[in-house]
Protein backbone atom coordinates (compact mmCIF):
# COMPACT_ATOMS: atom_id res chain seq x y z
CA UNK A 1 0.00 0.00 0.00
CA UNK A 2 1.45 3.42 -0.91
CA UNK A 3 2.20 5.78 1.92
CA UNK A 4 0.45 9.07 2.37
CA UNK A 5 2.36 12.31 2.60
CA UNK A 6 1.96 16.09 2.54
CA UNK A 7 0.33 17.16 -0.65
CA UNK A 8 -0.63 13.67 -1.70
CA UNK A 9 -2.20 10.58 -0.24
CA UNK A 10 -0.39 8.21 -2.55
CA UNK A 11 2.92 9.65 -3.78
CA UNK A 12 6.15 8.00 -2.65
CA UNK A 13 8.55 9.98 -0.54
CA UNK A 14 12.22 9.94 0.37
CA UNK A 15 12.95 9.38 4.09
CA UNK A 16 14.71 12.35 5.66
CA UNK A 17 17.21 12.64 8.49
CA UNK A 18 15.99 13.29 11.99
CA UNK A 19 15.21 17.02 12.42
CA UNK A 20 17.40 18.87 14.90
CA UNK A 21 14.31 20.11 16.77
CA UNK A 22 13.31 16.52 17.62
CA UNK A 23 15.66 15.68 20.53
CA UNK A 24 16.93 12.09 20.85
CA UNK A 25 15.28 11.55 24.24
CA UNK A 26 11.90 11.51 22.48
CA UNK A 27 12.88 8.18 20.96
CA UNK A 28 13.59 7.03 17.40
CA UNK A 29 11.68 8.53 14.50
CA UNK A 30 10.04 6.52 11.71
CA UNK A 31 11.15 6.86 8.07
CA UNK A 32 9.30 10.01 7.05
CA UNK A 33 9.96 12.73 4.49
CA UNK A 34 11.19 16.23 5.21
CA UNK A 35 7.70 17.49 4.35
CA UNK A 36 6.19 15.27 7.05
CA UNK A 37 8.57 16.59 9.70
CA UNK A 38 8.07 20.20 8.59
CA UNK A 39 4.30 19.87 8.81
CA UNK A 40 4.45 18.18 12.21
CA UNK A 41 6.72 20.88 13.59
CA UNK A 42 4.57 23.77 12.37
CA UNK A 43 1.29 22.32 13.63
CA UNK A 44 2.89 21.42 16.98
CA UNK A 45 4.22 24.96 17.48
CA UNK A 46 0.75 26.34 16.83
CA UNK A 47 -0.83 23.99 19.35
CA UNK A 48 1.95 24.77 21.84
CA UNK A 49 0.55 28.27 22.32
CA UNK A 50 -2.96 26.88 22.77
CA UNK A 51 -1.75 24.43 25.42
CA UNK A 52 -0.03 27.39 27.08
CA UNK A 53 -3.41 29.00 27.65
CA UNK A 54 -4.82 25.82 29.20
CA UNK A 55 -1.85 25.60 31.55
CA UNK A 56 -2.38 29.17 32.73
CA UNK A 57 -5.98 28.54 33.74
CA UNK A 58 -4.92 25.56 35.85
CA UNK A 59 -1.78 27.00 37.43
CA UNK A 60 -2.80 30.59 38.06
CA UNK A 61 -6.28 29.80 39.42
CA UNK A 62 -5.36 30.85 43.00
CA UNK A 63 -4.03 34.23 41.84
CA UNK A 64 -6.89 34.80 39.40
CA UNK A 65 -9.45 33.93 42.06
CA UNK A 66 -7.86 36.35 44.55
CA UNK A 67 -7.70 39.22 42.07
CA UNK A 68 -11.23 38.78 40.71
CA UNK A 69 -12.78 37.80 44.05
CA UNK A 70 -13.84 34.27 43.06
CA UNK A 71 -15.01 31.98 45.88
CA UNK A 72 -13.82 28.35 45.90
CA UNK A 73 -17.37 26.86 45.87
CA UNK A 74 -18.02 28.83 42.65
CA UNK A 75 -14.98 27.48 40.79
CA UNK A 76 -16.95 24.63 39.26
CA UNK A 77 -19.52 27.05 37.85
CA UNK A 78 -16.96 29.41 36.34
CA UNK A 79 -14.79 26.66 34.92
CA UNK A 80 -17.79 24.71 33.64
CA UNK A 81 -19.03 27.77 31.75
CA UNK A 82 -15.58 28.20 30.23
CA UNK A 83 -15.70 24.59 29.02
CA UNK A 84 -19.06 25.27 27.40
CA UNK A 85 -17.27 27.86 25.30
CA UNK A 86 -16.32 24.93 23.09
CA UNK A 87 -19.93 24.58 21.86
CA UNK A 88 -19.67 27.27 19.15
CA UNK A 89 -16.85 25.17 17.68
CA UNK A 90 -19.68 22.90 16.56
CA UNK A 91 -20.38 25.60 13.95
CA UNK A 92 -16.78 26.40 13.03
CA UNK A 93 -15.22 22.93 12.68
CA UNK A 94 -17.49 21.61 9.88
CA UNK A 95 -16.16 24.42 7.70
CA UNK A 96 -12.94 22.37 7.50
CA UNK A 97 -14.87 19.80 5.44
CA UNK A 98 -15.99 22.60 3.09
CA UNK A 99 -13.29 25.24 2.73
CA UNK A 100 -10.29 23.22 3.87
CA UNK A 101 -8.34 22.16 6.92
CA UNK A 102 -5.66 24.83 6.50
CA UNK A 103 -8.00 27.84 6.48
CA UNK A 104 -9.95 26.77 9.54
CA UNK A 105 -6.78 25.89 11.44
CA UNK A 106 -5.25 29.34 10.80
CA UNK A 107 -8.50 31.09 11.72
CA UNK A 108 -8.59 29.12 14.98
CA UNK A 109 -4.97 30.05 15.71
CA UNK A 110 -5.63 33.76 15.29
CA UNK A 111 -8.84 33.60 17.33
CA UNK A 112 -7.10 31.79 20.20
CA UNK A 113 -4.28 34.35 20.31
CA UNK A 114 -6.61 37.36 20.32
CA UNK A 115 -8.94 35.95 22.98
CA UNK A 116 -6.03 34.90 25.21
CA UNK A 117 -4.56 38.38 25.06
CA UNK A 118 -7.94 39.94 25.79
CA UNK A 119 -8.23 37.78 28.92
CA UNK A 120 -5.38 39.78 30.47
CA UNK A 121 -7.65 42.85 30.71
CA UNK A 122 -10.50 41.12 32.59
CA UNK A 123 -11.78 43.09 35.59
CA UNK A 124 -14.62 40.84 36.77
CA UNK A 125 -15.29 37.08 36.89
CA UNK A 126 -17.87 37.52 34.13
CA UNK A 127 -15.38 39.23 31.81
CA UNK A 128 -12.78 36.56 32.51
CA UNK A 129 -15.25 33.75 31.81
CA UNK A 130 -16.44 35.33 28.54
CA UNK A 131 -12.88 35.84 27.26
CA UNK A 132 -11.95 32.29 28.15
CA UNK A 133 -15.12 30.91 26.55
CA UNK A 134 -14.14 32.59 23.28
CA UNK A 135 -10.63 31.24 23.66
CA UNK A 136 -12.03 27.75 24.17
CA UNK A 137 -14.12 27.98 20.97
CA UNK A 138 -11.06 28.59 18.84
CA UNK A 139 -8.77 26.27 20.80
CA UNK A 140 -11.09 23.28 20.42
CA UNK A 141 -11.52 24.02 16.72
CA UNK A 142 -7.78 24.23 16.13
CA UNK A 143 -6.97 21.08 18.09
CA UNK A 144 -9.63 19.06 16.28
CA UNK A 145 -8.45 20.14 12.83
CA UNK A 146 -4.78 19.65 13.76
CA UNK A 147 -5.35 15.94 14.36
CA UNK A 148 -7.15 15.67 11.01
CA UNK A 149 -4.19 17.26 9.24
CA UNK A 150 -1.74 14.75 10.73
CA UNK A 151 -4.02 11.76 10.16
CA UNK A 152 -4.56 12.63 6.50
CA UNK A 153 -0.94 13.39 5.71
CA UNK A 154 1.01 10.73 7.59
CA UNK A 155 1.50 7.19 6.23
CA UNK A 156 -0.70 4.48 7.70
CA UNK A 157 2.07 2.62 9.61
CA UNK A 158 3.07 5.81 11.44
CA UNK A 159 -0.18 7.73 12.00
CA UNK A 160 -0.23 6.81 15.67
CA UNK A 161 3.33 8.06 16.10
CA UNK A 162 2.44 11.31 14.35
CA UNK A 163 -0.55 12.02 16.58
CA UNK A 164 1.35 11.03 19.70
CA UNK A 165 4.33 13.18 18.84
CA UNK A 166 2.04 16.10 18.02
CA UNK A 167 0.54 15.84 21.50
CA UNK A 168 3.95 15.52 23.15
CA UNK A 169 5.41 18.53 21.35
CA UNK A 170 2.31 20.65 21.96
CA UNK A 171 2.47 19.76 25.65
CA UNK A 172 5.74 21.64 25.88
CA UNK A 173 3.49 24.68 26.04
CA UNK A 174 2.80 23.64 29.61
CA UNK A 175 6.53 23.69 30.29
CA UNK A 176 6.88 27.20 28.93
CA UNK A 177 3.86 28.27 30.94
CA UNK A 178 5.32 26.82 34.13
CA UNK A 179 8.63 28.55 33.56
CA UNK A 180 6.84 31.89 33.43
CA UNK A 181 4.37 31.03 36.17
CA UNK A 182 7.18 30.25 38.60
CA UNK A 183 8.02 33.95 38.41
CA UNK A 184 4.45 35.20 38.74
CA UNK A 185 5.20 37.11 41.95
CA UNK A 186 7.93 39.04 40.14
CA UNK A 187 6.13 39.76 36.89
CA UNK A 188 4.50 43.15 36.42
CA UNK A 189 0.72 42.72 36.61
CA UNK A 190 1.11 39.07 37.71
CA UNK A 191 -1.16 36.60 35.91
CA UNK A 192 -2.27 39.27 33.46
CA UNK A 193 1.20 39.37 31.94
CA UNK A 194 1.09 35.61 31.46
CA UNK A 195 -2.09 35.90 29.38
CA UNK A 196 -0.71 38.83 27.40
CA UNK A 197 2.10 36.55 26.19
CA UNK A 198 -0.56 34.48 24.44
CA UNK A 199 -0.75 36.95 21.53
CA UNK A 200 2.67 35.87 20.20
CA UNK A 201 1.23 33.49 17.54
CA UNK A 202 0.00 36.55 15.65
CA UNK A 203 3.63 37.52 15.03
CA UNK A 204 4.33 34.04 13.69
CA UNK A 205 1.32 33.90 11.37
CA UNK A 206 3.43 34.27 8.17
CA UNK A 207 5.49 31.25 9.30
CA UNK A 208 2.38 29.12 9.82
CA UNK A 209 0.92 30.14 6.47
CA UNK A 210 4.07 29.00 4.68
CA UNK A 211 4.58 25.75 6.57
CA UNK A 212 1.02 24.38 6.79
CA UNK A 213 -0.36 23.42 3.37
CA UNK A 214 -3.78 22.01 2.58
CA UNK A 215 -3.93 18.23 2.98
CA UNK A 216 -3.64 16.14 -0.16
CA UNK A 217 -6.73 14.10 0.60
CA UNK A 218 -8.94 17.17 0.98
CA UNK A 219 -7.51 18.79 -2.15
CA UNK A 220 -8.36 15.70 -4.21
CA UNK A 221 -12.04 15.66 -3.24
CA UNK A 222 -14.72 16.41 -5.78
CA UNK A 223 -15.41 20.14 -6.20
CA UNK A 224 -18.91 19.69 -4.77
CA UNK A 225 -17.43 18.52 -1.51
CA UNK A 226 -15.15 21.52 -1.16
CA UNK A 227 -17.52 24.35 -2.01
CA UNK A 228 -17.54 27.62 -0.14
CA UNK A 229 -21.07 27.24 1.25
CA UNK A 230 -21.46 26.13 4.84
CA UNK A 231 -23.47 23.04 5.66
CA UNK A 232 -24.08 20.65 8.52
CA UNK A 233 -24.39 17.90 5.91
CA UNK A 234 -21.18 16.13 7.04
CA UNK A 235 -22.58 15.78 10.56
CA UNK A 236 -25.88 14.49 9.20
CA UNK A 237 -24.05 11.96 7.02
CA UNK A 238 -22.01 10.76 9.98
CA UNK A 239 -25.16 10.02 11.95
CA UNK A 240 -26.85 8.40 8.95
CA UNK A 241 -24.00 6.31 7.50
CA UNK A 242 -22.01 5.47 10.64
CA UNK A 243 -24.48 5.70 13.55
CA UNK A 244 -22.71 3.16 15.78
CA UNK A 245 -19.31 4.78 15.28
CA UNK A 246 -20.74 8.26 15.86
CA UNK A 247 -22.38 7.21 19.13
CA UNK A 248 -19.19 5.43 20.21
CA UNK A 249 -17.03 8.47 19.54
CA UNK A 250 -19.52 10.67 21.39
CA UNK A 251 -19.43 8.42 24.46
CA UNK A 252 -15.63 8.05 24.29
CA UNK A 253 -15.36 11.84 24.27
CA UNK A 254 -17.99 12.53 26.91
CA UNK A 255 -17.34 10.04 29.72
CA UNK A 256 -13.54 10.31 30.08
CA UNK A 257 -13.77 14.11 30.04
CA UNK A 258 -16.15 14.03 33.03
CA UNK A 259 -13.32 12.71 35.18
CA UNK A 260 -10.31 14.16 33.38
CA UNK A 261 -11.09 17.86 33.54
CA UNK A 262 -11.78 18.16 37.25
CA UNK A 263 -8.70 16.12 38.14
CA UNK A 264 -6.42 18.40 36.13
CA UNK A 265 -8.18 21.68 36.79
CA UNK A 266 -7.63 21.62 40.54
CA UNK A 267 -4.02 20.40 40.65
CA UNK A 268 -2.61 23.90 41.06
CA UNK A 269 -5.21 24.98 43.58
CA UNK A 270 -4.93 21.71 45.56
CA UNK A 271 -1.15 21.69 45.90
CA UNK A 272 -0.93 25.38 46.81
CA UNK A 273 -3.83 25.50 49.30
CA UNK A 274 -3.87 22.01 50.82
CA UNK A 275 -0.15 21.18 50.79
CA UNK A 276 1.06 24.78 51.02
CA UNK A 277 3.24 24.67 47.91
CA UNK A 278 4.59 27.86 46.41
CA UNK A 279 3.97 28.73 42.75
CA UNK A 280 7.57 27.75 42.03
CA UNK A 281 7.15 24.31 43.60
CA UNK A 282 3.99 23.64 41.62
CA UNK A 283 5.65 24.85 38.42
CA UNK A 284 8.60 22.52 39.08
CA UNK A 285 6.28 19.52 39.48
CA UNK A 286 4.41 20.30 36.28
CA UNK A 287 7.61 20.98 34.35
CA UNK A 288 9.74 18.03 35.44
CA UNK A 289 6.91 15.60 36.14
CA UNK A 290 5.17 16.65 32.98
CA UNK A 291 8.39 16.05 31.07
CA UNK A 292 8.06 12.37 31.97
CA UNK A 293 4.28 12.29 31.76
CA UNK A 294 4.06 13.57 28.19
CA UNK A 295 5.87 10.46 27.05
CA UNK A 296 2.42 8.94 27.35
CA UNK A 297 1.66 10.57 23.99
CA UNK A 298 4.68 9.05 22.27
CA UNK A 299 4.45 5.65 23.91
CA UNK A 300 0.74 5.39 23.17
CA UNK A 301 1.28 6.31 19.54
CA UNK A 302 4.02 3.77 19.02
CA UNK A 303 2.26 0.97 20.89
CA UNK A 304 -0.99 1.71 19.07
CA UNK A 305 0.77 1.37 15.72
CA UNK A 306 2.18 -1.97 16.83
CA UNK A 307 -0.43 -3.63 19.07
CA UNK A 308 -3.61 -1.78 18.13
CA UNK A 309 -5.58 1.25 19.28
CA UNK A 310 -8.10 -0.56 21.45
CA UNK A 311 -5.96 -2.54 23.89
CA UNK A 312 -3.54 0.34 24.43
CA UNK A 313 -6.30 2.91 24.92
CA UNK A 314 -8.24 0.79 27.42
CA UNK A 315 -5.10 0.10 29.45
CA UNK A 316 -4.05 3.74 29.67
CA UNK A 317 -7.48 5.17 30.44
CA UNK A 318 -8.10 2.40 32.97
CA UNK A 319 -5.03 3.44 34.97
CA UNK A 320 -6.23 7.02 35.41
CA UNK A 321 -8.58 6.62 38.44
CA UNK A 322 -5.87 4.95 40.52
CA UNK A 323 -3.40 7.80 40.09
CA UNK A 324 -6.03 10.48 40.70
CA UNK A 325 -6.98 8.81 43.97
CA UNK A 326 -3.32 8.76 44.97
CA UNK A 327 -2.81 12.41 44.03
CA UNK A 328 -5.75 13.81 45.99
CA UNK A 329 -5.87 11.35 48.89
CA UNK A 330 -2.33 10.03 49.32
CA UNK A 331 0.63 11.41 51.28
CA UNK A 332 2.36 14.56 50.16
CA UNK A 333 5.46 12.75 48.89
CA UNK A 334 3.29 10.76 46.46
CA UNK A 335 1.80 13.81 44.76
CA UNK A 336 4.51 14.22 42.07
CA UNK A 337 4.51 10.48 41.32
CA UNK A 338 0.73 10.42 41.02
CA UNK A 339 0.88 13.49 38.77
CA UNK A 340 3.23 11.72 36.38
CA UNK A 341 1.02 8.62 36.42
CA UNK A 342 -2.31 10.24 35.63
CA UNK A 343 -0.73 12.59 33.11
CA UNK A 344 0.86 9.60 31.34
CA UNK A 345 -2.40 7.65 31.26
CA UNK A 346 -4.65 10.51 30.25
CA UNK A 347 -2.36 11.90 27.55
CA UNK A 348 -1.81 8.49 26.02
CA UNK A 349 -5.47 7.52 26.23
CA UNK A 350 -6.59 10.72 24.53
CA UNK A 351 -4.12 10.10 21.70
CA UNK A 352 -5.87 6.81 20.99
CA UNK A 353 -9.40 8.20 21.09
CA UNK A 354 -8.47 11.21 18.98
CA UNK A 355 -6.89 8.93 16.39
CA UNK A 356 -10.00 6.77 16.18
CA UNK A 357 -12.29 9.80 15.99
CA UNK A 358 -10.60 10.80 12.72
CA UNK A 359 -9.61 7.45 11.24
CA UNK A 360 -13.08 5.90 11.36
CA UNK A 361 -14.71 8.36 8.94
CA UNK A 362 -14.21 9.34 5.26
CA UNK A 363 -12.39 12.48 4.11
CA UNK A 364 -15.59 14.42 3.39
CA UNK A 365 -16.71 13.95 7.02
CA UNK A 366 -13.42 13.60 8.88
CA UNK A 367 -13.11 17.10 10.30
CA UNK A 368 -16.74 17.07 11.39
CA UNK A 369 -16.20 13.73 13.13
CA UNK A 370 -13.15 15.08 14.92
CA UNK A 371 -15.24 18.09 15.89
CA UNK A 372 -18.01 15.84 17.20
CA UNK A 373 -15.50 14.21 19.54
CA UNK A 374 -14.10 17.57 20.62
CA UNK A 375 -17.54 19.00 21.37
CA UNK A 376 -18.64 15.97 23.40
CA UNK A 377 -15.32 16.08 25.24
CA UNK A 378 -16.04 19.73 26.12
CA UNK A 379 -19.55 18.87 27.28
CA UNK A 380 -18.17 16.05 29.43
CA UNK A 381 -15.64 18.38 31.00
CA UNK A 382 -18.32 20.97 31.71
CA UNK A 383 -20.61 18.30 33.18
CA UNK A 384 -17.86 17.14 35.53
CA UNK A 385 -17.19 20.69 36.69
CA UNK A 386 -20.88 21.38 37.25
CA UNK A 387 -21.08 18.23 39.37
CA UNK A 388 -18.25 19.67 41.45
CA UNK A 389 -20.09 22.99 41.72
CA UNK A 390 -23.46 21.60 42.76
CA UNK A 391 -21.91 18.87 44.91
CA UNK A 392 -19.59 21.18 46.86
CA UNK A 393 -21.02 22.58 50.06
CA UNK A 394 -17.86 23.73 51.77
CA UNK A 395 -14.14 24.20 51.26
CA UNK A 396 -12.33 21.01 50.29
CA UNK A 397 -15.37 19.12 48.99
CA UNK A 398 -13.82 18.96 45.53
CA UNK A 399 -11.31 16.32 46.71
CA UNK A 400 -13.72 13.35 47.18
CA UNK A 401 -15.86 14.45 44.25
CA UNK A 402 -12.88 14.66 41.89
CA UNK A 403 -11.68 11.23 43.02
CA UNK A 404 -15.06 9.66 42.36
CA UNK A 405 -15.53 11.28 38.96
CA UNK A 406 -12.18 9.86 37.81
CA UNK A 407 -13.76 6.41 37.47
CA UNK A 408 -15.77 7.71 34.51
CA UNK A 409 -12.47 7.76 32.59
CA UNK A 410 -11.98 4.01 32.93
CA UNK A 411 -15.62 3.29 32.05
CA UNK A 412 -15.37 5.49 28.96
CA UNK A 413 -12.27 3.61 27.85
CA UNK A 414 -14.27 0.38 27.61
CA UNK A 415 -16.17 1.87 24.66
CA UNK A 416 -13.05 1.24 22.54
CA UNK A 417 -13.89 -2.47 22.61
CA UNK A 418 -16.70 -1.82 20.14
CA UNK A 419 -14.61 0.02 17.52
CA UNK A 420 -12.95 -1.69 14.53
CA UNK A 421 -9.16 -1.85 14.76
CA UNK A 422 -7.47 0.77 12.55
CA UNK A 423 -3.76 0.18 13.11
CA UNK A 424 -1.62 0.28 9.95
CA UNK A 425 -4.66 0.45 7.68
CA UNK A 426 -5.06 3.03 4.92
CA UNK A 427 -7.85 5.49 5.70
CA UNK A 428 -9.82 4.55 2.61
CA UNK A 429 -9.99 0.88 3.65
CA UNK A 430 -11.27 1.73 7.14
CA UNK A 431 -14.39 3.49 5.91
CA UNK A 432 -15.51 0.74 3.54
Amino acid sequence: MPPSGPGSSSEAYVPAKRPLWLPPFLGPVPPLSQAHFSLLGAVAIALLFEEYDLAMLTAALPQIAQTLDMAEPDFGLYLGLIRLGALPAFVLIPYADRIGRRRVFLIALVGTALATGLTAFSQTPAQFVICQMITRTFFVSGAAVAVVIIVEEFPAPHRGWGIGMLGALASSGHGIAMGLYSQIDRLPYGWRTLYAVGVLPLLLLPFFRRRIPETGRFAKQQPAATGESYSLAPLVLIAREYPARAVGIAVAGLLPAVGLVGAFQFTGYFTQTVHGWSPGQYAAMVFFGGFLGIFGNIVAGRLADRFGRRVVGITLLGSFPFFVALFYNGPGWAVPLAWIGFLFGSQGGRVIVRALATELFPTSQRASASGLYAILEALGGAAGLFVLYFGSVGVGDFVPLTTGLAFAVGVGGLVLLFFPETKQRELESITH
